[in-house]
């Protein structure tokens, strides 16, 4: 008997897949991919950093670079876990306040929603995806249900104001910033949209940051997990690779 189908991606986009994640991610690879995490947290928990310790681990269990991946995206320490969760804010926090959006970090994700490919739920509660930005960027039709979705959710919390960073060396992100402004004309949240270098950076100095990126959330005051409320909301099937107990 085949392994059931755990996600599918669209013909039209396949954003955040490709062709090996069927195998890569199949039931009887999850087996084994917890086994790993299992180390892999383990070793994080005794003061292991993450990149040896996923070379160690992926070896010995020789898994695919999109296993590892998948692993450094979804495991984390218990340490890092507890802050993150307590740094947290719940959407009925935010009104009043002037919300960071990690603009690609969170439209990509839900990108990745639309098009059924494969989300991983995060021991930190967050739901990220595998998809590899490396400054290529382009718009797909899923790309206004996510800059829709995301707005939407925006002005349901009544902020004081809204900015949405996008990585300026990115292909295509002065067109993403046209069409997220577009968008906002119906909505009227009071929106800016900046290009700018270094968002990573900038986002980790403030408060209220919508974003799933690991780096981000350990260093910065507080943050919203609006993507990974949102898809679970929606019953999307996520892919959990480490061992609930």
């Amino acid at each position: 008997m085949s392994d059931p189908i755990l996600f599918k991606a669209t013909p039209c986009a396949r954003r955040g897949f490709v062709p090996e994640d069927t195998k890569n991610f199949s039931a009887s690879a999850l087996k084994i991919l917890k086994e790993a995490a299992a180390d892999c947290h383990h070793l994080l928990n005794r003061g292991y950093a993450m990149t040896q310790t996923l070379t160690f681990v992926g070896n010995h269990y020789q898994l695919s670079k999109r296993q590892r991946l998948a692993i450094m995206r979804s495991v984390t320490s218990a340490a890092k876990q507890q802050a993150r969760l307590q740094k947290q804010l719940a959407p009925e926090d935010l009104a009043g306040k002037t919300l960071w959006v990690d603009g690609f970090n969170q439209i990509i994700t839900l990108e990745v929603m639309a098009c059924r490919g494969p989300l991983f739920l995060g021991m930190d509660g967050a739901v990220r995806d595998l998809a590899a930005l490396r400054g290529t960027y382009r718009l797909i039709p899923e790309t206004d249900f996510a800059i829709r979705t995301l707005l939407r959710f925006l002005k349901s919390v009544h902020p004081a104001g809204v900015v949405l960073l996008l990585d300026a060396p990115v292909s295509n992100s002065g067109r993403l910033r046209e069409a997220i402004l577009k968008a906002n004309e119906s909505v009227q949240l009071p929106l800016a949209v900046p290009l700018i270098r270094g968002v990573d950076a900038e986002l980790s100095a403030h408060g209220a940051i919508l974003t799933a990126d690991s780096g981000i959330l350990d260093r910065c005051e507080s943050w919203v997990n609006f993507t990974g409320g949102f898809v679970q909301q929606q019953n999307h099937p996520c892919i959990q690779v480490w061992p609930s107990e």
